[in-house]
């Protein structure tokens, strides 16, 4: 067995688990690992961020596309506690990560030592395990443990806590994978049920799917277009679940959730039978729980056996993979088409179109509005971008209006609503991506959490296109003061900086839109960029986002206008 410090066991455990690409931040307590990276040129590529909230966001971008666990590297004290928005950002929305944190050493832990920081303790409740290693010969095991819980199972967060002098002593090197046990159920064993599922979708008179991130999670795109198209099943997504199936399928009737399209959130309470696919049934979907869905059958499929009864009482609970459960439900689903009851999310369509779309689309004012600017972004590209939002109204936005046509194209925060997540994340995308077009769009509040990143993204050469939707506001918060606090607006108003002499300052191109006349060309000019590229879009400063279904109302109570 071959003798080595600690951190260059981590190094050589992270070359066995795959791991090519690293995004940290050096200082005091991990140094001891950075310098067995130095070592590791040409074999693990380490992305320098601002900031280490940016390496959890591009952590998370990266394993959104890949699939495969984000890896980040911070020291101890503030550098640790600054991953903690991440890491819980990468909870909520089931993404897997690798956290390593450097520790002071094992016989200063517990004393207040220098930049010394109860990393476990802070994390226990956003991770899926975590664990401080003190002595070198537990690194191996304990980091191929770490990547085998993150990525098992519902993915999520891990975080590993390292103390200096297990970083520094030097042990024998012995890797094996660590093989976990599966904790959901056997789909054998729950084969009754899957009848059971079958038969309530094939008696359905208006059956309806709804698909949350946990499709996408399984690789379940091509299952999910075979199971829907054979049952002629109209289908909506949770925002996690926008582009699993292309946008302008003819059974695709939109976005669930408080600002998602009209049909596809009322006429959930004219459903008989609801099969809701990696989804949690989170308070923004379901609205007003004892109104949500009562005629309903629901079927839960979910991999997280905890979710099951624990928002919404389910007639069938299957536990398991999407794409594994939907493979044993496709060959039991008869050839079906439900023509009428899909008519009638047309028509909602068009309702939706009326008193939602067309103001967006066709405005009367000069000002423009940041719909048009999403729907403009969705033409030029044919809908075959990556687009990375940030938390806002440009968030809502770009998951109402682009046309998502390729599988894993919308990649945002959705349970933690983390504003500045969008910039730092693109840089993960677009490493895991490097030849799809990635476009974050990001609002001026958004962007001046994490602006820093745009250093990382001129250091790397990366040709990330930034929409920059700019009302100075902080919009959103905004909206909700005018609608239920009598227009008080309560420290909303931004005064911004030039972001385009900002942008300058960092090395990247930009042009500003403030007319309408400009906005093609600008956008032309963006997405012909080579390099990377910011357009700041003027739009109008107190535009909202419709539909909307306000806090504690029901899902048929959504508001149009």
């Amino acid at each position: 067995m071959k003798q080595m410090s600690g951190g260059h066991m981590l190094m050589e455990t992270f070359l066995k688990e795959g791991v090519d690409l690293i995004f940290g931040y050096p200082g005091g307590a991990i140094m001891p690992v950075y310098n067995a990276l130095y070592d590791y040129r040409g074999k693990i590529r380490h992305i320098l961020v601002r900031h280490e909230q940016g390496a959890s966001h591009a952590a998370e971008g990266y394993a959104r596309i890949t699939g495969k666990p984000g890896v980040c590297l911070a020291t101890s004290g503030p550098g640790a506690t600054n991953l903690i928005t991440g890491i819980t950002d990468a909870l909520m929305d089931s993404v897997p990560l690798v956290c390593i944190t450097g520790q002071v050493a094992s016989h200063l832990v517990g004393t207040d030592a220098f930049q010394e920081a109860d990393i476990v303790g802070m994390t226990t409740p956003i991770t899926k395990w975590n664990y401080q290693i003190t002595k070198a010969y537990e690194i191996v095991n304990v980091i191929a443990k770490a990547f085998s819980i993150a990525k098992s199972g519902r993915p999520g967060p891990v975080l590993i806590d390292i103390t200096k002098d297990a970083q520094i002593d030097t042990g024998s090197f012995s890797y094996k994978p660590y093989q976990i046990k599966k904790t959901y159920l056997s789909l054998i064993t729950q084969k009754n049920n899957i009848k059971k599922a079958a038969d309530l979708l094939n008696n359905a008179k208006r059956p309806y799917v709804l698909i949350g991130h946990g499709v996408q999670i399984s690789y379940a795109e091509k299952e999910l277009l075979q199971f829907v198209e054979k049952g002629g099943f109209p289908t909506a997504a949770t925002i996690h679940g926008l582009s699993s199936l292309p946008a302008n399928h003819p059974l695709y009737v939109g976005m669930l959730g408080m600002h998602g399209n009209y049909g596809s959130n009322i006429l959930t309470n004219k459903a008989d039978v609801i099969i809701a696919i990696g989804m949690r049934f989170d308070d923004r979907v379901t609205g007003r729980i004892k109104d949500y869905a009562p005629q309903a059958k629901i079927v839960h499929v979910d991999i997280d056996q905890s979710e099951h009864n624990k928002i919404i009482k389910t007639a069938l609970a299957i536990v398991g993979d999407a794409k594994e459960v939907l493979r044993k439900l496709i060959p039991l689903i008869k050839k079906n088409s439900h023509a009428e009851w899909i008519k009638e999310f047309r028509k909602c369509d068009a309702i939706e179109y009326e008193k939602a779309v067309r103001p967006e689309m066709a405005p009367t004012t000069p000002l423009i509005k940041m719909a048009e600017v999403i729907a403009m972004l969705s033409k030029k590209t044919n809908g075959q971008s990556i687009i990375v939002a940030d938390v806002g109204q440009h968030q809502m936005m770009a998951a109402r209006y682009y046309k998502f046509q390729k599988p894993k194209s919308f990649i945002t925060s959705g349970g933690l609503g983390t504003m500045g997540f969008a910039l730092p994340a693109s840089i993960g995308v677009k490493l895991a991506s490097p030849k799809r077009n990635v476009i974050a769009v990001i609002g001026d509040g958004s962007f001046q959490m994490t602006i820093q990143e745009l250093a990382t993204i001129t250091q790397e050469k990366l040709p990330v296109k930034i929409i920059l939707l700019n009302n100075n506001y902080l919009g959103m918060v905004r909206q909700w003061q005018e609608l239920f606090f009598d227009r008080r607006y309560s420290f909303v108003d931004l005064d911004n900086p030039d972001f385009i002499q900002v942008a300058k300052g960092f090395r990247i191109p930009g042009l500003k839109v403030e007319k309408r006349k400009d906005l093609a060309k600008g956008v032309d000019k963006m997405l012909l960029a080579k390099t990377p590229f910011l357009l700041e879009v003027h739009v109008e400063k107190e535009g909202n986002v419709f539909p909307m279904m306000p806090t504690g109302a029901s899902v048929e109570e959504i508001r149009l206008e």
